[in-house]
């Protein structure tokens, strides 16, 4: 035990022990009591010190109030042998909490807590649960790495029963968990400290209790400079931790966890493409290419020039700006197994989905690095949970920039590179997948990009009138939804987006939307409204 630590823990006991002499000195009627004043107000951390405290604390006031009465005062305000049988009772109590207690700080080889101490104190005579989850506690902030690591999963196993437990587990085991995260030497132990603030990061009162212990930049900093495995769990705590405390979102933006984010999810990404594009080079580039890696060889090995790489070398530089020291795990990151790249990717992609949620300022910072070029290649070449997350992640950027008319001009001109690739992969999946769990957000996504197309953009209009025919409604409506913003008055190419819908046969399939449910009636309804006002 760090001395740190034993000295938190002096200080701790020092009430109850100052009280403990009390109550011995007046009950010898040795009479300091007079000179001692009021008893100060104290309220310990530890929930055994604070009950052994306030047992002694009634047993000071008994004392008291029975040494310093008269004889005759004694027999007319009878202070009976049923409060000092109640009083001794409450002391053994205490006396047994107090052994429990030094069990569970029990130090021995060179300081260090030796196993998991489980027991049952008094004070949890009727609810065992709490006696574990402040062992368990206890260990992780003060045994050996192995039994941290036990406690810690026991803990995530514990809190997963109930909320009762999570609540239990937050009073007192955030910041020996957040130590645990910092434990670069184990991956094992910040993959059981991470999985347990998971699990506790649920709720928006336990994540700002994560939040105002300063875990956020501890979280941050492992995610940049960390095994991939251990990267997995960490992401997966941002996203939780996103999703659940608006105040989380910002203090993630704060920490600049956006950038360590888009390098782990553009991971490989950008290298394949170099090397796709390295593969198109004509001879006279390669003699180029060449050219320059002699004349990097002759300035010998201790040259701080880099080798000449055209395309892998934007990836690399990514990479250094995501954390100055993530080159650490590099090597282990490129032998990975596929499953364990890809689902650090799902996670990632999540991670950036809940902190873009709602949030401009973190959307914007998305659009700063790489991450909507990243997002639009994933969502075209990957299946599953990772195109969704990736989609969701585009979907929340692009409703950020409809709120925002600065993030659209600088994010979605539609000269871009990435711009110009997220339109394209919306609409492919708008026109060749029949997956509304897929098309819903591509549609939401293009309606909110409905200010920057221009007039000839009419690539956009026919997909959207198409898919007022499609066959699930909820499809059908967003596309009524998002032509409704090309149609709006507030949009200034109104006029020559109407007249698009109208050259697509946009009007049966909307009055048919009329005689649907009530959410079709509604938003059918409003386009014809909105045609009537412009005169068509």
């Amino acid at each position: 035990m760090g001395s740190a630590e034993e000295n938190r823990i002096e200080d701790e006991l020092s009430y109850p022990i100052l009280l403990a002499e009390w109550v011995r000195a007046a009950a010898e009627e040795a009479d300091p009591v007079h000179h001692l004043g009021p008893v100060p107000l104290r309220t310990p951390d530890s929930p055994v010190v604070s009950e052994v405290s306030k047992n002694l604390e009634r047993t000071l006031t008994l004392v008291r109030k029975y040494k310093r009465q008269s004889i005759l005062r004694r027999v007319v305000r009878i202070t009976s042998a049923t409060d000092f049988r109640k009083v001794s009772v409450l002391l053994d109590a205490s006396i047994g909490d107090m052994w429990w207690l030094m069990g569970v700080l029990d130090t021995e080889n060179n300081g260090t807590a030796s196993g998991i101490f489980l027991s049952l104190p008094p004070i949890a005579s009727n609810d065992p649960i709490i006696s574990w989850v402040w062992s368990y506690i206890a260990t992780v902030q003060m045994g050996q790495l192995t039994d941290r690591i036990e406690a810690a999963n026991n803990l995530t196993s514990l809190a997963r029963d109930n909320d009762r437990n999570k609540k239990i587990t937050v009073e007192g085991g955030i910041p020996p968990l957040l130590k645990l995260l910092k434990e670069s030497s184990s991956p094992e132990a910040q993959i059981a400290a991470a999985n347990a603030l998971f699990v506790l990061a649920i709720e928006q009162g336990r994540v700002r209790s994560i939040v105002d212990e300063m875990g956020v930049p501890i979280v941050v900093q492992v995610l940049g400079d960390s095994p991939m495995k251990v990267q997995i769990q960490v992401a997966k705590l941002v996203a939780a931790m996103a999703e659940h405390d608006p105040l989380a979102q910002e203090d993630f933006a704060r920490e600049n966890v956006i950038r360590p984010l888009v390098t782990l999810l553009s991971f490989e990404i950008f290298v394949e493409d170099s090397k796709t594009q390295l593969g198109k080079q004509n001879i006279h580039s390669i003699v180029q290419i060449n050219k320059e890696l002699e004349k990097f060889s002759s300035t010998g090995t201790n040259s701080r020039n880099y080798s000449y790489r055209p395309y892998a070398y934007s990836y690399s530089n990514l990479h250094m700006e995501g954390s100055s020291r993530g080159g650490n795990h590099r090597k282990e990151r490129e032998n990975e197994k596929p499953e364990v790249k890809i689902q650090l990717k799902i996670n990632c992609a999540e991670s950036l989905w809940l902190l873009a949620k709602g949030s401009v300022s973190n959307s914007r910072r998305i659009t700063e690095t790489k991450g909507l070029l990243c997002l639009a290649k994933l969502v075209e070449r990957e299946q599953g949970e990772l195109q969704y997350n990736c989609l969701m992640a585009i979907m929340e950027i692009t409703a950020a920039a409809e709120s925002n008319s600065d993030l659209r001009r600088a994010a979605f001109k539609t000269n871009l590179p990435a711009a110009k690739a997220v339109i394209d992969q919306l609409l492919r999946l708008i026109k060749e997948l029949d997956s509304p769990t897929l098309q819903d957000p591509a549609i939401k996504s293009v309606g909110s990009l409905a200010r920057t197309f221009p007039a000839r953009e009419t690539r956009v209009i026919g997909p959207l009138v198409k898919q007022l025919d499609n066959k699930d409604q909820e499809v059908a409506v967003e596309a009524a939804i998002a032509l409704q913003k090309f149609a709006c008055p507030d949009n200034f190419l109104c006029m020559d987006h109407s007249k698009s819908i109208i050259e697509f046969n946009g009007v049966p399939p909307l009055m048919r939307l009329l005689r649907c449910g009530d959410r079709a009636q509604l938003h059918g309804v409003v386009i014809t409204k909105l045609w009537n006002k412009l005169g068509f």
